[in-house]
């Protein structure tokens, strides 16, 4: 018996390698991917062109000047766009950063959300971010967050990044139904849709 089965495993071995050399995984190893929120062949945007901004995505190179964005506004993200003190607060460090980075990368990467820096057209400075996230309540597809500093907030242009991001999802992004939490729903709807959804 054990001298059949080697036989059977020597052959399998060989015709693995005639087949280029990587023999299949057992049935019990295979893991589902995941369900896919976004096409496998849409191409995800990675330098998209505004009015006085570009969108790139968030990864290690950015890790300073992302830094420098958020550390700048604080008080302002807690109440804009965390609304909580977990993120930013002042302990974050740089190394923290870079890690967070390295995440959204990943991420990207993955095609499991997609997070993008608004810097200015020369790239020296972050004004903003915008992320885009399967959508997690309701029929939403998609959910899409951004934030701006306290400095370009004062200037307007928290209005002017949100009408331009509603227009490029729209036209660039494959999604029917598209979440705009704590603008075009309010935090308390969103929240109430997101627990019905878990089955709070």
């Amino acid at each position: 018996m054990k001298v059949w089965g080697m036989k059977i495993w020597t052959t399998a071995i060989a015709v693995a390698l005639a087949l280029g050399g990587v023999l299949p995984a057992p049935a019990s190893a295979e893991t589902p991917a995941p369900p896919a929120w976004i096409a496998p062949d849409f191409a995800v945007p990675t330098l998209i062109e505004g009015p006085g901004f570009k969108l790139v995505p968030l990864g290690p190179a950015l890790t300073e000047v992302d830094y420098r964005a958020y550390m700048s506004s604080i008080p302002h993200l807690q109440k804009t766009f965390t609304r909580s003190t977990g993120w930013p607060h002042e302990g974050l460090t740089l190394k923290d950063a870079a890690l967070d980075m390295e995440t959204e990368a990943g991420r990207f990467d993955r095609r499991e959300s997609f997070a993008y820096a608004v810097l200015t057209p020369d790239g020296t400075r972050e004004r903003g971010c915008v992320y885009v996230y399967p959508g997690r309540a309701g029929s939403y597809d998609a959910e899409v967050r951004l934030w701006v500093t306290a400095e370009e907030y004062e200037a307007g242009f928290d209005a002017e990044l949100y009408a331009w991001t509603k227009d490029w999802i729209a036209r660039d992004w494959p999604f029917r139904n598209v979440a705009y939490p704590g603008r075009a729903i309010a935090w308390e709807e969103w929240d109430a849709l997101v627990a019905a959804g878990k089955g709070q």
